[in-house]
C-alpha cells in the first residue's frame, strides 16, 4: 500500500516528476498545466497526441488520445532509457502473474488485466465493452460472483470450466460469464520483460482465456 501511494504521489501534477515525458498545456491565461506525468508518447500528428500511461485506479497500462484544440500540447520527451524505467515503474504496480498456456509453456506477464475481442481473433478490441481485473463467473453451484484479481491465489481452466483459489475462503468453480450476450472472445492481457516502451500497444502478451491452462497471482 505504501508503494502504491507513492506511485500516486509522483504521479499527481506539482509532485516530483519520474524519468519520462511529461505532457502540458498552456492555458488562455499563459500558465503552464501539467496533464500527465511518467507517461510515453507513442504518436502525434496535427490534430491528436496518444500517449501510454499507468491507470492508478484500473491498476494497468491504458493508452489515452487528448485531441488538439486552439490550446496545443507540450511534451517534454524523456530519452529511450528513462522511458525503459517508467516501465520498470508500472510493472512494481499492476498485478502479476505467471499464465500456463494449453502446451505447457509459462510467461510470467506485468500488469495483466482481461480484455474482450470478437471470436476468434477476427477484428479489433470491443471498445463496447471494459476492460476488468477481474473474473466474472457464473458459478456450477447456483449464482454469480465476481473475484478480484487481488483476491485469487490461482486460475485453473480446462476448456469452459474455471476452477478459481482464492487467497482466502472456498474454492469456487464455474464457467467464465461473459460481460455482453454478443459473441465474444476474453483475452488475458500484459506486458513481459520483452515489453518496448516504443510501442503502440499497452501489453505484448495476448492470450484468448480458452487458451490457458492456468494463472498463478504473485
Amino acid at each position: 500500500m505504501k508503494g502504491l501511494l507513492w506511485l500516486l504521489a509522483t504521479l499527481l501534477p506539482g509532485a516530483i516528476p519520474l524519468s519520462a515525458d511529461t505532457i502540458y498545456q498552456v492555458s488562455a491565461q499563459g500558465r503552464q498545466v501539467v496533464l500527465q506525468r511518467a507517461a510515453i508518447v507513442v504518436s502525434e500528428d496535427s490534430s491528436s497526441l496518444t500517449y501510454k500511461h499507468f491507470d492508478l485506479q484500473e491498476r494497468r497500462v491504458t493508452k489515452v488520445r487528448l485531441s488538439k484544440g486552439s490550446l496545443p500540447y507540450f511534451v517534454n520527451t524523456s530519452s529511450a532509457a528513462d522511458r525503459q524505467q517508467i516501465v520498470s515503474t508500472w510493472k512494481r504496480f499492476g498485478y502479476k502473474a505467471t499464465v500456463v498456456d494449453q502446451s505447457g509453456k509459462s510467461t510470467r506477464v506485468f500488469d495483466v488485466y482481461l480484455d474482450f475481442y470478437p471470436p476468434g481473433g477476427r477484428g479489433s478490441l470491443l471498445e463496447s465493452i471494459p476492460a476488468t481485473t477481474s473474473f466474472p463467473i457464473l458459478l456450477a453451484a447456483g449464482g454469480a460472483d465476481i473475484i478480484e484479481f487481488s483476491k485469487i491465489e490461482r486460475v485453473e481452466i480446462q476448456e469452459e470450466l474455471l476452477k478459481v483459489t482464492p487467497r482466502d475462503g472456498q474454492v469456487k468453480e464455474g464457467k467464465f460469464l461473459y460481460p455482453t450476450d454478443k459473441p465474444a472472445e476474453a483475452r488475458f492481457l500484459g506486458i513481459t520483460d520483452n515489453y518496448n516502451p516504443a510501442s503502440g500497444d499497452v501489453f505484448d502478451f495476448s492470450l484468448p482465456l480458452d487458451k490457458v491452462k492456468e494463472i498463478r497471482f504473485e
